[in-house]
């Protein structure tokens, strides 16, 4: 526990991060019902000023933390020790890396994060990139079988860089893939929503035409055909559902080869052709922090080349970047809202909210709630003595 007041400088790395995520970042063993007892009672400054959790700062302010605070009960992750062969694995995925970014061709078999059963991850490897430093961040995903591009922010900021350029669908994804038999139309849109199908335990997706279903879009066109027995294709995601690619193409009767769950027995070609599926991120293009844009092309795995080679199909003939799919302006309006929402989600998540309702504003015009009686019993009020009913002058023949 630090006995003396601290001072920290915000990096570029923290411009716009709220003062509650920074401490989150920077003092993790500091908890949140401290930071804010401090900022209440006025014992964190920025720049000498009194500050709130939920101030964003700018670069070159300087953060004043007071004495103390650390819980401890919170200790920092300890972080499992890589063998040799698991740093020579990490290190051979490089395509590139800077300050920013790691970029990645994750090798198909290769899952990106752990799960139930799953102990050999892309996630697992990231310590060999920053042994001392802040820990290297996903950004995306790939599925375990799918190969290619795969990009890793270095730090925080970098990380929530990237985050927001994913969810605002301005990062470029482009895939190829190896399907059975050729689409009538070489150039065409698959807008079908997804769902997770029923009984899989959400680990398969269907075609969901429902209410339920998510909105998804995927651009695909013919690069080359091997006769009408396989083609090869270039996919852009339009959207980010989960398989979207391989639910897709099995939905338009041309899954991709190799790709047993969405395809069956049909999704696999005879002769020598790989069983493995041939799905592979091929280039990624993505804005840098630094301004610059990022362009990454992966190189093709063994199989997949393999399988190219005996098909008759030149690479050259996928080199050429495709136009940008075009959206009608009232889809861009809707997905732009979309990953603002998001993105706000994102970044007022693990606040505490006020328990009590006093705080919350009060709707104008709005009339005071009417006071009731005494209740009785469950809640519900006292009914009013009925009255006795009115006598009838005698002589007067009822009403009928």
């Amino acid at each position: 526990m630090s006995e003396n007041v601290r001072q920290f400088t915000v990096g570029a790395d923290d411009d716009g991060v709220r003062l509650d995520r920074w401490f989150k970042r920077h003092l993790p063993q500091v908890g949140f019902a401290t930071v804010s007892r401090w900022a209440r009672t006025g014992q964190i400054r920025v720049d000498g000023k009194r500050a709130d959790v939920a101030d964003r700062l700018a670069k070159g302010q300087v953060v004043r933390v007071p004495p103390g605070g650390d819980a401890p009960d919170r200790k920092a992750r300890a972080r499992k020790p890589l063998t040799e062969a698991q740093i020579a694995l990490a290190e051979s995925m490089v395509i590139t890396q800077d300050p920013a970014a790691i970029v990645l061709n994750k090798p198909p078999g290769l899952a990106t994060q752990g799960g139930s059963g799953t102990y050999e991850h892309v996630d697992g490897l990231l310590d060999a990139f920053a042994p001392d430093g802040p820990r290297p961040r996903l950004v995306h995903r790939l599925d375990k079988d799918t190969s290619g591009v795969l990009l890793i922010a270095r730090t925080p900021g970098s990380a929530a860089y990237f985050s927001r350029h994913f969810s605002g669908r301005s990062a470029r994804k482009i895939y190829w893939a190896l399907i059975v038999g050729v689409p009538s139309i070489e150039d065409g849109l698959i807008d079908l929503p997804l769902g997770k199908q029923p009984g899989s335990g959400g680990e398969k997706m269907m075609v969901d035409q429902s209410e339920h279903g998510q909105t998804a879009r995927t651009r695909y066109r013919v690069l080359d055909r091997a006769g009408n027995r396989c083609a090869w294709v270039e996919l852009q995601p339009l959207t980010g559902r989960t398989h979207q690619l391989r639910v897709h193409m099995a939905a338009i009767g041309h899954p991709i080869v190799g790709d047993g769950k969405y395809g069956g027995p049909d999704a696999f070609l005879s002769g020598s052709i790989s069983r493995k599926m041939h799905l592979h991120a091929r280039r990624l293009i993505i804005d840098h922090p630094d301004g610059s844009p990022l362009d990454v092309v992966a190189e093709l795995p063994e199989h997949f080349a393999a399988s190219m080679a005996q098909l008759g199909f030149d690479e050259e003939l996928g080199a050429e970047l495709p136009d940008p799919p075009k959206l009608d302006a009232r889809t861009a309006a809707k997905q732009a809202a979309k990953a603002h929402a998001k993105q706000l989600r994102k970044e007022h998540r693990g606040e505490r909210r006020s328990r009590g309702k006093s705080d919350l504003p009060k709707a104008p015009g709005k009339p005071p709630a009417k006071k009731r009686g005494p209740t009785k019993g469950k809640g519900s009020p006292v009914p009013a003595a009925k009255r006795p009913p009115a006598k009838r002058p005698s002589g007067k023949p009822k009403p009928r």
